[in-house]
């Protein structure tokens, strides 16, 4: 079996993946797995693009309609492992995953959470780091 050939230039690797040094505030992930998608996961994430992007939010290439200077990177997931707590959304770096989350929950994530850092208590299933408990 070959050895993968890795990039050992800074620049080069910076060239072709720019996520490498884009100053990202969050990156929030939303389960795509088989569970969450029965219930709704799609338009969970529809529903985050489409307000990361109004709001110029969303990190990501121009062509593709979004702002190379985003400060949220969104990322679709397999299956987070937590099958009966679908739609997850789990948003970094603060470690926190939502349960149940459907797609009329994402104002108030992007708001609360994203824009003034207040984790949406009634949707928080795990803290993991960085914030604080009540």
């Amino acid at each position: 079996m070959a050895k993968p050939k890795f990039i050992e230039d800074r620049q080069r690797l910076e060239k072709l993946a720019p996520v490498a040094t884009a100053k990202l505030n969050h990156h929030v992930f939303v389960c795509g797995g088989k569970s969450c998608s029965k219930v709704g996961a799609s338009e969970v994430k529809n529903a985050f693009v489409r307000e990361l992007e109004a709001r110029d939010l969303r990190y990501g290439k121009e062509s593709k309609g979004r702002n190379p200077e985003g400060t949220i990177l969104l990322t679709d997931c397999g299956s987070v492992g937590f099958c009966s707590i679908g739609t997850a959304v789990l948003v970094y770096p603060e470690g926190v995953w939502y349960a149940q989350v459907q797609a009329e929950d994402v104002v108030e994530i992007i708001e609360k959470h994203l824009l003034k850092g207040e984790v949406v208590k009634r949707l928080a299933l795990i803290e993991m780091t960085g914030v604080p408990s009540d």
